[in-house]
Order: C-alpha cells, then sequence, then structure tokens
C-alpha cells in the first residue's frame, strides 16, 4: 500500500487507456489511473468554467460507487479488507453494463446504463454486505451529514445498517459528470457532457474489474488497486 488512507471504497472505473477512462479523465481533470491531473479541454458556451463545474467530482476521479466510502473497523486491517475484496471479485463475472447515457440525478450530471440489468445490481449488492464487516459504524457527524439531505424511511433504514442511504434496493448506477447544478445550468452543460463524451459512449461499456480506491487526508480518492471479476 502507497499511503496510509483515511477511509476506502471500491469503485466502477473505466478500462485503463478507454475511450471512457481517457475522455473522463480529461473532462473531470484528474486521471485515476496515471494519479495525476489531466488537462481538461476548452470547451465555449458553458455557463461556468469547466474546472468549476467539475471541482466535486475531480476528486473521486471517472468512477461509478460499489462500497461506498468507509473507515476500517477496529481490529480490521487493509490487508485483510484487500484480501476479502480480491476473492469476492474472483467469484463474480463480469458484467455488461450496455450503453451509457448522460442524464439528470438529483442536481447533478452522470453517465447512466440505459438498462440497469440485475447481474450489475447483484454484484453491487455483493460487494455492499459481504465486506460490510471491515466497515466501521458512522459517528454522529458522519450520520448528521447524510441526514443534511431529506431520506425516505427506506433509505433512513440503509443508512443505518449499511451506513449509505442509496444501496441494494435504492442503488442507481451512475458515473458522476458535475456537481451541483442550478435549473437553468443544466441543458447546456448536459450537451456539452454528451458531445464530449460521445467517443466513448457510442459502444457498450464493461465492468471488468472491481477498483479499490482510497481518501487522503485532503479528501481526495486515489486508486491503488483493480481487483479482476472472474478467475
Amino acid at each position: 500500500m502507497p499511503m496510509e488512507f483515511q477511509r476506502y471504497a471500491i469503485y466502477y472505473t473505466p478500462p485503463a487507456g478507454s475511450e471512457l477512462a481517457t475522455r473522463g479523465a480529461q473532462w473531470l481533470g484528474w486521471d485515476v489511473d496515471a494519479g495525476c491531473a489531466a488537462d481538461q479541454p476548452t470547451i465555449g458556451g458553458l455557463p461556468r468554467p469547466l474546472a468549476e463545474i467539475t471541482e466535486t467530482p475531480r476528486k473521486y476521479g471517472m468512477h461509478g460507487t460499489l462500497k461506498p466510502p468507509f473507515r476500517l473497523a477496529h481490529g480490521q486491517s487493509y490487508d485483510t479488507f484487500l484480501t476479502a475484496a480480491t476473492d469476492i471479485a474472483a467469484a463474480m463475472a463480469p458484467v455488461n453494463l450496455g450503453m451509457l447515457r448522460v442524464r439528470a440525478l438529483g442536481p447533478f450530471l452522470a453517465l447512466i446504463p440505459e438498462v440497469q440489468t440485475p447481474a450489475l445490481e447483484t454484484v453491487a449488492a455483493r460487494v455492499v454486505t459481504a465486506l460490510d464487516m471491515f466497515r466501521a459504524p458512522l459517528n454522529a457527524a458522519e450520520m448528521a451529514r447524510r441526514r443534511a439531505t431529506p431520506l425516505t424511511p427506506q433509505q433512513d433504514m440503509l443508512l443505518r445498517q449499511w451506513g449509505y442511504p442509496y444501496v441494494l434496493d435504492e442503488f442507481r448506477f451512475h458515473v458522476t459528470c458535475t456537481g451541483k447544478l442550478s435549473d437553468a445550468e443544466v441543458v447546456p452543460i448536459r450537451a456539452a457532457v454528451q458531445d464530449w463524451m460521445a467517443p466513448a459512449t457510442g459502444t457498450p461499456q464493461m465492468m471488468t474489474d472491481l477498483s479499490v480506491f482510497g481518501e487522503d487526508t485532503d479528501g481526495a480518492f486515489h486508486l491503488i488497486t483493480r481487483l479482476p471479476l472472474g478467475r
């Protein structure tokens, strides 16, 4: 492990060197595989600078959340967590994500599959539940931060049980492309995302591995390793 992290997460990230990985890194300004900043394109007609539009998702890089960020539970270690995650990944098959489309998800834009398949939901549920023994319970501040956004009773139950309100029945796979947008910003920025991502979203995407990420003390997430799906 190259450095100490305060939290860990398991994400989907596009295959290194793929069109989606390259386009996503340039759009967000961060290359998760290289672990460094990427030059953002000059795009006209945006209501705000691209660097500002993508400031929030940049600290995560191009990703889709599977196991949300968590602190290691007392008595657990990164090595034992990684061993368990490796075994879980090996026992599951790669997933065809299908075509990704730019959609509004609440106040931000994301790439979302045309159809969220049972295979994708199975992988996400397995990662959340089977690795939960490694997750420390949320503290009061973390719980309050999650509840600052109104939750349904079902979401609040998931938050208490699994540390995150949008898992299992509430899971919706997405690859975040922007921070929060005003209503007036959605249309022009959505058009820009669609144009920029078009070379990558014209073909079906595959999830071939699980990406283990660590959060540094500045709140930025770093790709630690990829765990192949399937033996």
